[in-house]
């Protein structure tokens, strides 16, 4: 399966924003925290997936009202949507210097296309000693749901069920879609937030 960069700049996949705030204090302590623990990159990633994966909650998992967005927040918080994670994970990344994007997915809102459909968001990885993107999935484990930090083989939150209208993008997009941060900072809360997302790409 090949990913599609939206971007032939690798230094987009490097750059901080608003959202994506590694210059952050909160932000920079965690990634000394896990600078100071393991020396390659490979580990960094997997440190710094695993961390955002099982430490910070699912906002929607929690049945918390809190809606984060930036990396910083989602942090400080230690909360927030797929989305809000994948910010803060592309985060951790870039502060250590390994290129990260976002990617999507298009899945039923409840497991039944009766339920409707939202996009899902996760991240892309490139290490420079493997010179290869792969996908990871920080959202969060749960019953029914398993993602793990894996390189040869994807083992993301969500197998796509194409006979249910679930859609597998394979783009890899240097920022956040803005349709995504627009219903973000729109909700009210994330009660509101799980309808408001964006059905697709």
């Amino acid at each position: 399966m090949g990913l599609t960069l939206r971007s032939k700049e690798m230094s987009r996949f490097l750059e901080q924003s608003d959202i994506i705030n590694f210059y952050h204090p909160i932000i920079k302590q965690k990634i000394d925290e896990i600078v100071g623990i393991a020396a390659a990159d490979e580990e960094r990633a997997r440190l710094a997936f695993q961390f955002v994966r099982d430490v910070i909650q699912h906002s929607f998992d929690l049945k918390s009202k809190t809606v984060t967005i930036t990396a910083s927040e989602t942090l400080e918080k230690g909360e927030g949507i797929c989305f809000a994670k994948a910010h803060l994970l592309a985060a951790l990344l870039r502060g250590m210097g390994i290129p990260a994007g976002f990617c999507y997915q298009r899945v039923t809102r409840l497991g039944t296309p009766d339920s409707g459909y939202a996009l899902h968001g996760l991240n892309a990885v490139y290490l420079a000693g493997r010179d290869n993107w792969f996908r990871v999935d920080p959202r969060g484990n749960k019953p029914g749901v398993k993602s793990e930090f894996s390189i040869e083989t994807e083992q993301l939150a969500y197998p796509i069920r194409g006979e249910l209208g679930e859609v597998d993008y394979l783009e890899v997009y240097p920022t956040p879609l803005d349709p995504v941060i627009k219903t973000m900072k729109e909700a009210r809360d994330c009660d509101e937030l799980f309808y408001m997302r964006p059905e697709k790409i």
